[in-house]
């Protein structure tokens, strides 16, 4: 199974959307409602479009349900990360731990074993992700927990993948598995946000939902775009282009919002780009 140029691309493309949806998130004023009410505007796009698609076939049913269970486990590590870590030190070790859990995963229970080029190319887009975790220096030093939730959410990252891709070629209908898995998906956190923030709810939707509900619709073309292209390629090139956002997100923070380019971050997109390069031309 070969990845599309034209899946490549829409993965890419995918990837920039991610980065936008997650730079509005961080600058919002309570990051755990916009990205409570980014999903509830997931779960609305959903609805409106499930009248005009089929049921998924039974056969992805556990999958969709294991990866409702898996996102719901990846938001509470986030949550984490964002209290007991530096996000631009964890999220990149996290983001760029997952496409190689994936790699293994995939090989274990889908039969995919990337050709040795398309793993080169893996693990040099892996590397220049989690380069970016360097920043400022290790992330594990002084507390390690934030190290610790970091690999955690890369193991939730992976896992609710491989269910997402082995699940979407089961249901028949790639759009069908999309829309109930956006549909069910958000509730878990749109509910915890809800009774977490019970006492300040309304103040905090007023000063983000715009943020929320921009973020929403991107996400939603997102990872819409990245469960697609798992129904036609390789589940670990498809995660390994899709956390291509880090990088996109390091440079987000730059020319938007004014953060600072260093050398690292030239070096990780080259890195990336040079695996983009040799994963695809694996798969010639």
């Amino acid at each position: 199974m070969t990845l599309p140029i034209e899946a490549v691309a829409l993965v890419l493309f995918a990837a920039l959307l991610h980065a936008s949806w997650n730079a509005l998130v961080k600058v919002g004023n309570d990051r755990l409602v916009v990205l409570a009410i980014a999903n509830g505007m997931g779960v609305l796009i959903a609805l409106f479009i499930a009248p005009f698609v089929p049921l998924p076939l039974t056969a992805s049913w556990p999958y969709l349900a294991a990866s409702v269970v898996l996102h719901t486990g990846y938001y509470f590590f986030l949550v984490r990360v964002y209290r007991v870590g530096d996000l631009s030190h964890v999220y990149p070790l996290a983001r760029g731990l997952s496409p190689m859990l994936v790699a293994l995963l995939a090989a274990l229970f889908a039969n995919e074993i990337p050709p040795p080029w398309g793993m080169v190319g893996i693990v040099l887009a892996c590397a220049g992700i989690v380069s970016l975790a360097f920043d400022s220096g290790p992330p594990w030093r002084g507390d390690r927990r934030p190290l610790q939730f970091a690999m955690g959410t890369a193991v939730f990252i992976a896992a609710y993948t491989l269910a997402d891709g082995m699940g979407v070629r089961r249901a028949g209908d790639a759009l069908a598995y999309i829309v109930w898995l956006m549909m069910i998906d958000g509730i878990p956190i749109i509910c915890f946000t809800a009774w977490l923030r019970r006492h300040q709810l309304v103040a905090s939707l007023g000063g983000n939902w715009r943020a929320g509900c921009t973020s929403g619709a991107l996400q939603f073309g997102a990872y819409a775009l990245v469960i697609w292209a798992m129904s036609l390629g390789p589940m670990a090139s498809v995660s390994a282009l899709r956390e291509t956002s880090v990088i996109f997100a390091a440079f987000i923070g730059a020319f938007v919002l004014k953060e600072r380019v260093g050398v690292l971050r030239i070096l990780a997109a080259i890195l990336v780009a040079s695996g983009i390069v040799l994963m695809h031309a694996a798969d010639l």
